[in-house]
């Protein structure tokens, strides 16, 4: 068994509104174990004997399903979601900076949103892998910072979904915590 943490993107928001109980029942229902939701913000630790892009099919057609909206996920092992946790060079709170992860399912993708960043003046970011991008925002100005602003285009929409580091902390702990982890 296999533990992943599963990062929806745009649920809570835009008038796709989905209980956290609904979501873990939609998701039992598919045959996936030991769903655990994090935060209302479609954060999800759970196990499962399927590689990651079945995962990541089977995940999309619940929500689909179930829900009705077209859905997109990234789907990490636990020890994927630890490995990006640790090689964030960013500070996990800071009182003028906000540190984000930007998660991609399409690394060629995150390649050109890479791209599109490291050409802004002052832009703050790192690689972290072919599935990770981690950036700094002004406290208080994430939604207007100029990396913001171009990560949230409709075309990264179907491939990338971001997180505060902090989230990210609070899943990888989680996912630690989680029975198929130690399994």
């Amino acid at each position: 068994m296999n533990s992943y943490a599963v990062f929806l993107r745009g649920i809570n928001v835009g008038g796709i509104n989905i209980k956290m109980a609904d979501l873990r029942a939609a998701l039992e229902s598919k045959g996936f174990e030991g769903v655990k939701t994090l935060l209302a913000s479609g954060n999800v630790v759970l196990a499962s004997e399927l590689e990651p892009a079945a995962v990541k099919e089977d995940f999309e057609d619940c929500l689909r399903k179930s829900f009705g909206y077209d859905a997109w996920v990234v789907v990490l092992s636990a020890q994927r979601v630890s490995e990006l946790v640790d090689a964030c060079p960013y500070p996990e709170d800071d009182k003028t900076t906000h540190t984000y992860i930007t998660l991609a399912s399409d690394p060629a993708s995150l390649d050109e949103l890479d791209a599109a960043g490291a050409a802004l003046d002052g832009a703050q970011q790192k690689r972290l892998g072919p599935e990770a991008l981690a950036w700094l925002a002004p406290a208080g100005g994430t939604l207007d910072s100029p990396f913001s602003k171009i990560a949230s285009k409709p075309k990264f929409k179907a491939t990338t979904t971001t997180r505060n580091l902090r989230t990210l902390i609070k899943v990888r702990d989680a996912a630690a915590e989680h029975p198929a982890a130690n399994s």
